[in-house]
């Protein structure tokens, strides 16, 4: 999962490639094969309109030669398959050696809330995400979630997070939090109707269900990246024979994760990495505290930020802007997260002494994470005193570092949500193919304890968890193959 306020696109999501509008040509239909119709149970599934994937403008690369892009309409509720539709846009890059084909490879960056088309619409070119090795086996499909982006994005009101209480510091903060929150989500749905209600990980995995249906494959794979694999999990439960292979990297704690062990997760997490950073700074040479103990030094930090002495740096030093204690923690999660250990030493001898520049990221909320986040997962907390109970063991269990500043802005952004979370559903019959589950050992995004519980609910699943510092492990080089290998032959 990707932060909605740092300098990421929600779980810290992956490597995302570049915005582009998606447009369709005026090309006939292409009807899924009928063999379709008799894997879901019913009628003939609807029919994928492709066309050119088409640059928004002069400035932008052209899509791969290999991508064409589509829409799909779907039920709004699937309990409803006759009511009303919404589309779904997606995009094809046909596997570049076409004998050698293995089949349909649906892939998800994660978000929650990311688009899904880029990826895979620059696949082949110099800014795609996918290596040849894949584009080779498989048809890569992308998809924009429903109410994401092209697929009849739901907008809200964001001014009304301008009014919110970020950190809630008393009772009356707490039931603001909720209120705002509750007014937040009837914006949406004023906007999405009841696409809004619908844009949780079972719905999603059902259109992904539409969408094999009418390519006209009896199984898919299936590559989840961060909270992309929360709709691989949710296709597994609900679909289980209909998976080729399920391939999660960085994945998602899908087993009845809670507020707190959330917030738990993330911050023991943080502090693991500010542990390692200390013990870096001890023997290497170009640490900027070399000679200091970096945990220390942050508990200065957060002292002086405590008394509202710490300032923002200048390059003559310091400047007169305050830094909170809750900006701290909010850049400690990007500093730690995105671990580069001299710069990070750099950063923080520069707000230690007043002198350097240092980036602190602009907030910015965005609530279609909410309409998707809080129905996927139950973060309820009852009341500000268990709120306040909650970050005391929370801090308690992560001294260094407090608490994961991402992991707290999903968990309030569920605070009186009024659209309740939506049960995981049980799993259906039928074999699983072997899972395989990667995941870093100091992953604060998607915790390496959660990814554990996820591999552990699948009956047949290998975790390979990989000694760094990071998120999406199929960007690291190193890691990629197993992924990769795994796909074109899934064996457990």
């Amino acid at each position: 999962m990707k932060p909605t306020t740092r300098a990421h696109s929600g779980p810290r999501a992956g490597r995302q490639a570049l915005p582009v509008l998606l447009a369709l040509s005026a090309s006939a239909a292409l009807a899924a094969p009928a063999s379709a119709a008799a894997q879901t149970g019913t009628a003939a599934p609807p029919a994928i309109t492709w066309g050119a994937c088409v640059k928004p403008g002069p400035e932008f690369p052209d899509p791969s030669p290999n991508a064409e892009c589509g829409t799909l309409k779907v039920p709004v509720d699937w309990s409803k398959p006759n009511g009303a539709k919404t589309e779904v846009h997606l995009v094809r890059h046909r596997a570049t050696d076409p004998k050698k084909r293995i089949g349909a490879l649906l892939v998800n960056p994660g978000g929650p809330g990311a688009s899904g088309v880029e990826s895979v619409m620059y696949s082949g070119t110099v800014f795609g995400t996918y290596s040849p090795k894949l584009l080779k086996r498989f048809d890569l499909i992308g998809f924009d979630p429903r109410g994401i982006d092209r697929s009849n994005r739901v907008q809200c009101d964001e001014t009304i997070a301008d009014k919110m209480p970020k950190r809630p510091r008393n009772a009356a903060e707490f039931e603001k939090l909720r209120t705002l929150n509750a007014k937040m989500a009837k914006s949406c749905l004023a906007d999405g109707g009841q696409l809004a209600a619908h844009m949780d990980g079972v719905s999603v995995a059902r259109d992904m269900d539409a969408i094999r249906a009418a390519l006209g494959e009896r199984k898919i794979s299936f590559l989840g990246h961060s909270y992309g694999t929360v709709l691989g999990e949710r296709y597994a439960r609900l679909f289980p024979e209909r998976l080729r292979a399920l391939a999660l990297d960085s994945a998602v704690d899908t087993v009845r994760p809670t507020a707190e062990r959330l917030l738990t997760d993330g911050a023991v997490t943080l502090n693991n990495v500010a542990k390692k950073l200390a013990a870096w700074c001890e023997t290497d040479a170009s640490c900027a505290l070399k000679g200091q103990d970096v945990t220390a030094v942050i508990g200065e930090l957060y002292a002086r930020a405590d008394a509202g002495t710490l300032r923002v740096p200048g390059p003559d030093g310091p400047t007169t802007t305050k830094v909170s204690s809750d900006r701290l923690a909010a850049f400690l999660t990007r500093m730690l997260s995105d671990y580069a250990p001299e710069g990070a030493a750099r950063d923080l001898a520069a707000l230690q002494s007043g002198k350097g520049e240092v980036y602190f990221a602009e907030d910015y909320h965005d609530p279609v994470k909410q309409l998707v986040l809080c129905r996927d997962f139950d973060f309820r907390i009852r009341d500000y005193a268990e709120y306040r109970a909650i970050s005391e063991r929370v801090a308690k269990a992560a001294p260094h570092v407090r608490y994961d500043d991402q992991a707290l802005d999903f968990a309030l952004g569920c605070q009186g949500w009024p659209m309740a979370p939506k049960p995981q559903p049980t799993q259906a019959k039928g074999a699983l193919p072997p899972v395989l589950v990667v995941n870093a050992t100091h992953d604060a995004a998607t915790p390496l304890p959660g990814a554990r519980r996820t591999a552990d609910a699948f009956p047949k699943a290998s975790l390979l968890a990989v000694d760094t510092v990071g998120h999406v492990l199929y960007g690291d080089l190193a890691t990629r193959p197993a992924i990769e290998n795994y796909l074109i032959s899934p064996k457990g």
